[in-house]
């Protein structure tokens, strides 16, 4: 196949790029190279002639359709977005604008090309989206298709709008449509402010390492391989107008995913003492949802699919791979954000402690 992927250069976006051309699929990455797109993500890819790399803006209608003609994709997988909470929180019209407007352009930018090939029945446009939508779960239960959308974050809510977006050109044109939903995902390549890297580079370089609110917070984890892996079947199989919750059944709470980092690094680099002694409690950010629980069971039922990495596992290959990648992580420090909390507002209640110069936390 043929595959335009957005957002192709950021941490889930790559991840199907690298597979997909592993796969024998030719892919095309769409990417405006923001604050999380980096080309080294591609670096495995850069010299295959399997991958074509194209800087634009989903926002760019112009510049979409014209790449749409140019390279004649069979299916899109529609990964470009703003994605961090407390980024949207800072600044939520950036998010709107991105997850919002862009959607809506790409889509009316697919749905010209589309019928204008005469409408193949075997085209696909695959939205990628977030398990942020439904809301916040309370001790019990798990998210599935069937949920209600909930968002509590500008972040959360313009990902479900892009989400209605999406139904509606397919309810209303026809347009091949797929959406998928996935839990937390975390591995090599994510960006540094986000939990788990944020975690592995303070305690390695023995700075504090900063959880919100009490650390019961609980999210579902996903390696990203595993989550490409799902993505791509649910592209190839798929039926149009249907969509798939995608987690790997791997809970925890955030300060139980913090100490098991901690205890790696113990393992893999001994300091001065357990990493856990850098755990420092910081004060929570506003509307922090407190529970994301996924039910893959559709995912099982559909396609046989099951999370392949357990999150022990996955969490030891992650930190490996931060210690073995200085080069790739150490550039991204000097980022516009990495040397603030975010998520706090504007001005100066936003200032931050030297403690948490890594950033934001999903």
């Amino acid at each position: 196949m043929r595959l335009l992927v957005t957002g192709g250069a950021g941490f889930i976006g790559s991840a199907v790029v690298r597979q997909a051309v592993a796969c024998g699929h030719r892919v095309v990455t769409l990417d405006a190279l923001g604050h999380a797109g980096n080309l080294s993500n591609l670096a495995a890819v850069a010299d295959n002639p399997a991958h074509v790399f194209e800087r634009a803006d989903i926002r760019d209608g112009t510049a979409v359709a014209a790449l749409l003609s140019r390279h004649r994709p069979d299916a899109i997988l529609h990964l470009a977005a703003e994605t961090h909470v407390d980024r949207s929180i800072d600044g939520p019209l950036d998010f709107v604008s991105t997850n919002v407007g862009g959607t809506a352009t790409l889509l009316e930018a697919v749905r010209s090309y589309w019928e204008g090939e005469g409408r193949p029945a075997h085209f696909r446009f695959l939205h990628v989206s977030t398990d942020e939508v439904f809301g916040s779960l309370g001790p019990e239960g798990r998210f599935s298709e069937t949920s209600p959308y909930a968002p509590r974050s500008p972040y959360a809510a313009s990902k479900a709008a892009a989400d209605h977006l999406v139904r509606a050109w397919g309810e209303t044109w026809g347009l091949p449509v797929l959406i998928t939903n996935c839990s937390n995902n975390y591995g090599p390549f994510h960006f540094p402010e986000k939990l788990v890297p944020l975690t592995v580079l303070a305690a390695l370089e023995g700075r504090e390492v900063p959880v919100y609110g009490t650390g019961t917070n609980r999210r579902d984890w996903l390696f990203v391989e595993d989550h490409a892996e799902a993505l791509l079947l649910v592209l190839g199989r798929g039926n149009p107008g249907g969509s798939w919750c995608i987690g790997a059944e791997e809970e925890r709470a955030n300060i139980d995913l913090v100490r098991e980092i901690c205890r790696i690094l113990d393992r893999l680099r001994p300091g001065r003492g357990p990493h856990a002694r850098l755990i420092r409690m910081v004060p929570d950010r506003p509307g922090h949802d407190m529970r994301y629980s996924i039910d893959p069971g559709r995912m099982w039922r559909d396609f046989g699919w099951r999370a392949r990495v357990p999150l022990s596992e996955g969490l030891e290959r992650t930190v490996r791979w931060y210690l073995d990648n200085r080069g790739w992580w150490e550039p991204l420090r000097s980022c516009a954000g990495l040397g603030r909390r975010l998520g706090l507002g504007r001005g100066p209640a936003a200032a931050s402690p030297p403690a948490l110069r890594a950033g934001g936390m999903r």
